[in-house]
């Protein structure tokens, strides 16, 4: 679903569940001449937290360590930069998932 949902924003999918030593970017897309590492976080209608909370100061620097390996490994930065985008999946207990992107969270 999220890596539907960044398609038909336009923009392409680079990789999907990118690991290193140092951890796992969920989603690595193309946004025009922009690099976006997406985290995917979801969580059931009913559990305490929104799915957006769960990204907090400590995992979006995470997030960033992990492009800079991920731009190691496949080029130096691009011209338009390196964007962390969240997308939340809230999963009710009927009917269909909402699913929300958040671009620029750091």
């Amino acid at each position: 679903m999220a890596a539907r949902r960044l398609t038909e924003a336009g923009m392409r999918i680079l990789d999907r569940n990118w690991r290193c030593r140092d951890g796992e970017i969920d989603i690595v897309a193309a946004d025009g001449d922009a690099l976006v590492v997406c985290e995917v976080k979801t969580r059931r209608a009913a559990s305490y937290e929104h799915p957006m909370a769960a990204v907090r100061a400590g995992k979006t620097e995470r997030l960033r360590r992990l492009a800079e390996r991920w731009l190691e490994r496949y080029g130096g930065p691009p011209p338009g930069g390196v964007r962390i985008d969240v997308i939340g999946v809230l999963l009710p207990a009927r009917g269909a998932p909402v699913v929300e992107h958040v671009r620029g969270v750091a």
